[in-house]
C-alpha cells in the first residue's frame, strides 16, 4: 500500500494520490487500507518513516565510504531509480504541495548530510559548496532526466571531485558522528 502511494506521487503527483487511488492501485479495498492507514495522514507519516530508514542507511555508507565522505557524495548524486531515489522523489513531491512535515523532514534529512560533510572537511562552508553541488547532479538527474549527461561520462566524476578536493583537507571518512 505504501508502495502504490509512493509510485502514485511520483508518476502522478499529490493530488491523485487520493485514498481511493492508493488502494485501488495496491489492489485493495478502501477499507483494507484504512485498516492499515486509517488516513492520508498516516500514508505520508510511513513515507517518511521509509525515508528515514534509507537516509540513516546511507549516512553510514557516507561516513564510511572506502573514497571519502565527498567522493560518496558526489558520486551518488546521480539518480539511479533506486527504491531511495524511489521514496525521496515521492516525498519531494508531497514537500512541494500542503505537507509541512514532509518540507520539515527533508530539511533535517539535508542539514544531517550536511553536517556529516561538513565533520569530513572540517570546514561548513566548503561542506554547504559540496551540498550545492550534490544538489545540482541530483537535479539534473531527476528532474531534467538526464542520468547520462556530460556530467556522468567517464571521467566527469573524477574530474569534479578532483576540483572540490583542492577545497577540502586531504582526509577519509568522517570519525564523529554530528550528533
Amino acid at each position: 500500500m505504501l508502495d502504490a502511494f509512493q509510485q502514485l506521487l511520483v508518476t502522478s503527483g499529490e493530488r491523485s494520490a487520493t485514498l481511493d487511488a492508493v488502494a485501488a492501485a495496491a489492489g485493495v479495498s478502501k477499507g483494507g487500507l484504512l485498516y492499515h492507514f486509517a488516513s492520508k495522514d498516516a500514508l505520508v507519516e510511513g513515507l517518511i518513516g521509509r525515508v528515514q530508514a534509507f537516509v540513516e542507511a546511507d549516512d553510514e555508507r557516507m561516513r564510511t565510504a572506502e573514497e571519502g565522505t565527498v567522493d560518496y557524495v558526489i558520486r551518488s548524486s546521480v539518480d539511479s531509480g533506486s527504491p531511495f531515489d524511489e521514496a525521496l522523489i515521492a516525498m519531494s513531491r508531497l514537500a512541494q504541495g500542503s505537507h509541512e512535515e514532509a518540507r520539515t523532514a527533508l530539511a533535517s534529512f539535508r542539514a544531517r548530510w550536511e553536517a556529516a560533510i561538513a565533520a569530513s572537511v572540517g570546514d561548513p562552508a566548503i561542506a554547504r559548496t559540496i551540498m550545492l553541488v550534490s544538489d545540482g547532479l541530483y537535479y539534473n538527474s531527476t528532474v531534467l532526466g538526464a542520468r547520462e549527461t556530460r556530467d556522468t561520462r567517464d571521467g566527469a566524476m573524477d574530474e569534479l571531485i578532483a576540483v572540490l578536493s583542492r577545497l577540502t583537507p586531504e582526509s577519509g571518512p568522517a570519525e564523529s558522528s554530528p550528533h
